[in-house]
């Protein structure tokens, strides 16, 4: 194990770092090498009301987030015995690792008078949770383990009370949930993405550093700006625009999900696929997991935005930096944090997020009822379909 910089330490997980690319991944890097990169058949049109419908918002909440698997933290944010309040979905969770190692996730209300268990943002212990108001204690699992004075709740037997439960799983280093307690626990559409995280090593991986953004934005318009290169010489130009090829990318899809590679500024030259190392410092994979998450991979570090609903026209975003468990961190740690500081201050922060908003602004001002998406940015396009395609699918 090896400490983080401030002094907390870095998770180094039993799952072993897979040394080459799956099949998939192979495939689109042999596009990207032979001149086969993606572009969408001819100009589209969406509507702009998507962005601003308080309606069609609470569809989305109930379709993609209370009734399916949506993204909600890394493993690597959690020890054994460890929990963290997670409120950026808005549900008030708590989210637990138990001493076995299983995660939970909890509502974060006591049994009793329904205060808050967890208040602050901070990993914190798990073995016991205490309610701040009258010491209630539960275990990681949400089991009520005590209550002072027992005797003074006649008929009242603590044994089989639990904390509301929310269905939940890993796969591929990231902890999923569905948004409504004792709902089915369908994760059959996340399963394929599991070959491709484990590629990547993300189950391995450490935690370097997270941040919030609270973000003027619909939550779709955050994704949006991760679903296309067409902006990545503009916006970027001050940032981490010189690093990349103009517009040059590949696309899958996993089910649902969208998997691209972006074209580095060096994309052309020879390289061993079988060198994932060499692959990922010429070409950048990137994951747009449905609905809520980006993955963007780095030569030695991972970035994870989950990307939370915050009312209609708002969002947050959880950015979160992933570095390899097994990496010498002190000698590491001044290139991580250079990193660091440039996408999540500059390049997510300053000018994706800032993009979004004022995307936001110009589809409120209601001065357009659609808007233009070219050939180069066609993943946005398939996002929105298949968002239009849920939303069909369960219309009553």
């Amino acid at each position: 194990m090896r400490s983080r910089r401030d002094g907390r330490t870095l998770r180094r997980m039993d799952t072993p770092r897979r040394p080459t690319m799956t099949p998939g991944q192979c495939a689109l890097a042999q596009a990207m090498l032979a001149g086969d990169h993606s572009v969408g058949e001819g100009v589209k049109r969406i509507d702009t009301k998507r962005y601003v419908d308080p309606e069609r918002h609470a569809r989305e909440i109930d379709s993609f987030f209370h009734r399916a698997p949506f993204a909600l933290a890394p493993t690597a944010l959690l020890e054994p015995n460890q929990c963290v309040r997670h409120d950026l979905s808005g549900l008030d969770l708590i989210v637990s690792r138990d001493g076995d190692g299983e995660v939970h996730v909890l509502a974060n209300s006591c049994l009793h008078r329904a205060t808050r268990l967890v208040e602050d943002d901070e990993v914190r212990p798990a073995k016991k949770i205490i309610c701040p108001y009258h010491a209630w204690t539960y275990t990681a699992d949400g089991t009520l383990r005590a209550l002072p004075r027992p005797d003074s709740f006649p008929g009242f037997c603590k044994e089989g009370q639990a904390l509301s439960r929310y269905p939940a799983v890993e796969v591929g280093g990231i902890i999923w949930c569905i948004g409504t307690p004792g709902a089915a626990s369908d994760f059959a559409e996340i399963e394929p993405l599991a070959p491709d995280l484990d590629a990547i090593g993300l189950p391995a991986m450490a935690l370097f550093e997270r941040a919030t953004h609270e973000v003027a934005a619909d939550w779709k318009m955050v994704v949006d700006a991760f679903c296309e290169g067409y902006h990545v010489k503009r916006l970027h130009a001050r940032s981490i625009g010189d690093f990349f090829a103009d517009g040059v990318s590949v696309a899958d899809h996993i089910g649902p999900h969208q998997r691209f590679i972006v074209g580095r500024a060096d994309h052309a030259q020879a390289v061993d696929l079988d060198d994932w190392a060499a692959v990922r410092e010429t070409m950048t994979f990137t994951y747009q997991l449905f609905p809520n998450a980006i993955i963007v991979v780095s030569p030695d570090y991972v970035n994870i935005l989950f990307i939370h609903p915050d009312g209609v026209g708002r969002c947050k975003v959880e950015n979160v930096m992933l570095v390899p468990g097994d990496a010498d961190a002190a000698a590491m740690r001044p290139r991580w944090q250079k990193s660091w500081d440039l996408l999540d201050k500059h390049t997510f922060g300053g000018e994706d997020f800032r993009a979004a908003a004022l995307c936001q602004r110009g589809v409120e001002a209601g001065h357009r009822e659609d808007m233009l998406l070219g050939t180069l940015e066609a993943g946005v396009a398939d996002f929105h379909a298949t968002c239009d395609a849920r939303l069909e699918d369960q219309s009553p």
